[in-house]
C-alpha cells in the first residue's frame, strides 16, 4: 500500500490522472473496463498469493485491450515474465525494477513512452539478456558498437536519447540503427515498427 500510494503522489506531481487504484488483480481489472486508462501500472506479484498474478493479469489487460499501455514492475528480474509478454505485445509494453522508480525522471519517461506505444525494459533485464550464452545468435553480425545500441534502443531510448548516452552525434546513430535492421532482416516499414521488431529479436536472441 505504501509503495501504490508513493508512485501515486510521484505521477500527480508531475501532472499524471491517475484514475484509479488497485489493491489486487481483481480490482485492477475492473478499474481497467470503467476507465480505460492509457496505461496500467501492475505489479508482478499481487494479491492473494504474491507471485504471478499482476503477470497474468498484465496478458489478459493486453489481450482485451491492444493499445493499452502496461508497465510491469517487478522486485527482482524474472526475464521470463519479461519475454513472455514482450513476445506477444512488443508495442505499449515496459518492465522495471522497482528499484528504478527512485530514479523519478527515467520512471516518468518510461510511463510516457508506454503509454504512446513504445516500450520500456529495465537495463537489469537487458543486462541478464546480454549476459546468455546464444546456441543460434541472430545478432552475431552486428558489431559492439552496433548491440551497445540495440540494448539502448531495448530499453526504449530513442535515437536522441542514445545519442546523449553514448555521446555520438545523430548522424552516427542513425547509420548504426540502419545497419541493424539491414543486419537484422528487417523488412522496410516504419522506423517505430522496425524498431520493435529489433528490439524484439535481441529479446528473443
Amino acid at each position: 500500500m505504501l509503495f501504490r500510494e508513493g508512485l501515486v503522489r510521484v505521477l500527480t506531481e508531475a501532472g499524471f490522472d491517475v484514475v484509479a487504484q488497485a489493491r489486487d488483480a481483481h480490482e485492477l481489472r475492473t478499474a481497467v473496463e470503467r476507465e480505460l486508462p492509457d496505461v496500467a501500472i501492475v505489479d508482478v506479484r499481487m494479491p492473494p498469493t504474491h507471485t504471478d498474478e499482476g503477470t497474468r493479469t498484465a496478458k489478459e489487460l493486453k489481450a482485451g485491450h491492444p493499445e493499452l499501455g502496461v508497465l510491469v514492475l517487478s522486485q527482482v528480474v524474472e526475464t521470463k515474465h519479461a519475454l513472455d509478454l514482450f513476445s506477444a505485445w512488443p508495442e505499449g509494453f515496459g518492465y522495471l525494477l522497482k528499484d528504478r522508480v527512485l530514479a523519478i525522471e527515467d520512471f516518468l519517461d518510461a510511463v510516457r513512452r508506454v503509454a504512446e506505444g513504445g516500450t520500456a525494459i529495465d537495463p537489469e533485464v537487458i543486462g541478464q539478456l546480454m549476459g546468455r550464452r546464444r546456441e543460434r545468435d541472430p545478432l552475431v553480425e552486428l558489431t559492439p558498437r552496433e548491440r551497445e545500441v540495440l540494448s539502448l534502443m531495448a530499453e526504449g531510448l530513442s535515437n536522441r536519447g542514445i545519442c546523449e548516452r553514448l555521446f555520438l552525434s545523430p548522424k552516427t546513430i542513425e547509420t548504426h540503427v540502419k545497419s541493424i535492421f539491414m543486419k537484422l532482416n528487417l523488412p522496410p516499414a516504419s522506423d517505430d515498427h522496425r524498431r520493435v521488431l529489433a528490439v524484439l529479436a535481441f529479446l528473443r536472441a
